[in-house]
């Protein structure tokens, strides 16, 4: 369930025969709570809330944090929109961008699956979950002093479903939605016992009809379907004071926002000024951190953290170092192919690749040893499979048994190791093996299918020039099987263009997991979004049994359940080795001149949290600038 976000609101004071509503608006607002179900403060996949209603502020937050001060930002790329309901699909979304937007309901960072009212002051549904409704604040307005109505929740609704291709699948269990109260939406399923539909429709982002259905200062009618750089109006805790498309952009917080004394909102959201800085590279973009023109970094390179972090700043404490755990979620980063090609679509093949992958050595070499495997697609959550499947995991599978590699049965999951020279010949030894058995052959020093005697070459896809030097370290094992292998770097637009068409061999990825999967599944690994431009089946998976495993997940009856078939879910992608797993890191690396500070304590599941919960410290800027 990877999400979060939306918005909110109505009208005060008016009938409906003013209005020139339907009679049965007027009788819906003055219900106390839906026919069944009753309307509550919060929403949890499992188990309690953590708050009750009328909780003040979440225990993570600083309500006392001050307001001011500017945290400059690094984006990488380039961006050509504003518009959220086509990213994606067309254009490249400005960095920060749902800052100026509200959800109907806001995530606790300090729970593993809950969410409070927000734009929605309360939400309601079944038992069997086959509906929810949302009843919005009559407080919650957009920038321009109009309400947030519902009809603002059924257009963004059905924006983002007609031009989302990876939303369209996200919500393909929606089956309508309606206005059934003066502020009052209800989204009705196609199925009970989805636990996850009231949330995930509750990370809606709400954006204002009527804004979008009007024109723009040329007079030209507005599309929510094209791209635009003209600022859109939200009703979020921030707006677009400037930009030049493509190098930065500036947010400014709303004074007068709305939602700023609300319990999910109160002492977050505090600096005046946000800006996202764009740089071509992390290179470019490390030397723009050290001069001082951003204030904040998180650092992904292995190399950097360890030798690039010496200069004096840092020496006189002006920058500070910090890490912190991540603890909300698990990843699989990996090379990963497009089995669409015929050259990728036996898993033995891409098995070889595996094998021929020295990752010990890489990490020797050129990541100062900080770096472990990653061996799961849930990597160190619970919801990684370890060991061979037993109890409920066992029951989930059985059914699926001549539809799954063998070695789900009978072998634990590991990836091959090397780190040494006689390690590394029987990697390589293995993997020939293998693309042997898959019909290939060696042929004047190159390998090529016994067939057809067609050479075998891959290209590895690159945005960020520093992962060159990853594949460069890569080629020489797949150079002694005979792999003809290239690097090729494109900009972000071109890559971006290339992945929404799949035009790409090999490409490295990350899927990033919450503790709570759910219906993202389908976009990740489901055979309809295989085909979809731009879905996030990056892969091109079409498996009957991943499908069905998709399915236990997300109408898993309880969190045993969920994780069992989570299990048996990656269990299920590891054996079938559609990509080759690279490296995980149990922090996040940050750099921050020293003009922040943050709350004590820190949210459990957000340890970051930057800039959300953090705040502009006049003293320590003082001093950090004193000393320049």
């Amino acid at each position: 369930m990877n999400r979060r976000s939306l918005l909110t609101s109505a009208l005060l004071g008016l009938t409906a025969q003013r209005l020139g509503l339907p009679a049965w608006t007027a009788k819906a607002a003055a219900q106390d709570k839906p026919a069944s179900g009753a309307w509550r403060h919060g929403v949890s996949l499992f188990g309690d809330l953590k708050y009750a209603e009328g909780f003040k502020q979440f225990d993570y937050i600083n309500a006392a944090a001050p307001k001011g001060g500017t945290a400059r930002q690094v984006a990488i790329g380039t961006f050509d929109s504003f518009n959220i309901a086509v990213a994606g699909v067309k254009g490249n979304l400005a960095a920060g961008i749902t800052l100026i937007y509200d959800t109907l309901l806001a995530p606790a960072l300090d729970e593993v699956a809950s969410e409070y009212g927000l734009v929605a002051e309360a939400a309601s549904y079944p038992d069997d979950h086959s509906w929810a409704a949302y009843r919005l604040r009559s407080e919650a307005t957009w920038h321009d002093g109009k309400p947030v109505t519902p009809e603002d929740v059924i257009f963004s609704f059905n924006a983002f479903k007609q031009y989302s291709p990876q939303l369209a699948a996200y919500y393909r269990h929606v089956g309508k939605v309606e206005q059934t109260g003066e502020r009052e939406i209800t989204f009705t399923f196609d199925a009970p016992g989805n636990r996850e539909l009231p949330q995930i429709v509750g990370e809606l982002f709400v954006l204002p009809k009527h804004w979008w259905e009007g024109t723009d200062g040329s007079g030209k009618k507005r599309d929510i379907g094209a791209t635009t750089l003209e600022p859109p109006l939200g009703s979020g805790p921030y707006r677009i004071k400037s930009f030049s498309a493509g190098r930065d952009i500036t947010y400014e917080r709303v004074p007068d926002y709305w939602a700023r004394a609300l319990n999910v909102r109160v002492g977050r959201d505090n600096f005046d000024e946000l800006r996202f800085i764009y740089f071509r590279d992390t290179t470019v973009a490390l030397e723009a951190f050290r001069g001082g023109t951003v204030d904040w970094r998180e650092e992904n390179s292995a190399k950097d953290w360890a030798t690039a972090y010496d200069f004096p700043a840092v020496k006189e404490k002006r920058v500070v170092l910090e890490q912190f755990p991540i603890t909300d979620l698990g990843i699989m980063q990996a090379f990963a192919f497009n089995i669409r090609r015929d050259k990728f679509k036996d898993p033995r093949v891409r098995l070889a690749f595996n094998y021929a992958f020295d990752f010990e050595e890489m990490n020797r070499q050129i990541f100062y040893g900080q770096y472990q495997r990653i061996a799961s697609y849930f990597d160190r959550t619970e919801l990684a499979a370890t060991g061979l499947p037993t109890g409920r995991e066992l029951e989930i599978l059985q059914p699926l048994r001549d539809k799954v590699p063998p070695e789900v049965f009978t072998k634990p999951y590991t990836n091959p190791v090397g780190g040494t020279a006689e390690a590394e010949r029987n990697n390589l030894r293995q993997a020939m093996l293998l693309l042997r058995e898959a019909g290939y052959e060696i042929r004047n020093g190159r390998l090529a299918n016994a067939k057809t005697g067609e050479p075998y070459a891959v290209e590895f896809l690159i945005d960020d020039p520093s992962f060159e030097r990853i594949v460069l370290l890569y080629k020489p094992s797949l150079d002694r099987l005979g792999i003809a292998a290239t690097a090729r770097t494109v900009d972000d637009a071109q890559y971006q263009n290339r992945l929404r068409t799949f035009d790409f061999d090999i490409i490295t990825n990350s899927w990033p997991e919450s503790l709570s999967p759910g219906n993202e599944q389908r976009g990740y690994w489901g055979s309809q979004a295989a085909d979809l431009p731009g879905s996030f089946n990056l892969i091109g998976i079409k498996n009957a049994a991943v499908d069905a495993l998709i399915n236990q997940v997300i109408f898993a009856k309880s969190r045993a359940d969920l994780v069992a078939a989570t299990k048996a879910l990656d269990r299920v992608l590891l054996w079938n080795h559609y990509v080759v797993p690279q490296w995980t890191y149990p922090y996040i690396r940050s750099a921050r001149w020293d003009r922040f500070d943050h709350p004590g304590l820190m949210p459990k599941y957000g340890m970051a949290a930057f800039p959300t919960v953090w705040w502009w410290d006049a003293a320590k800027a003082a001093k950090t600038e004193t000393k320049s």
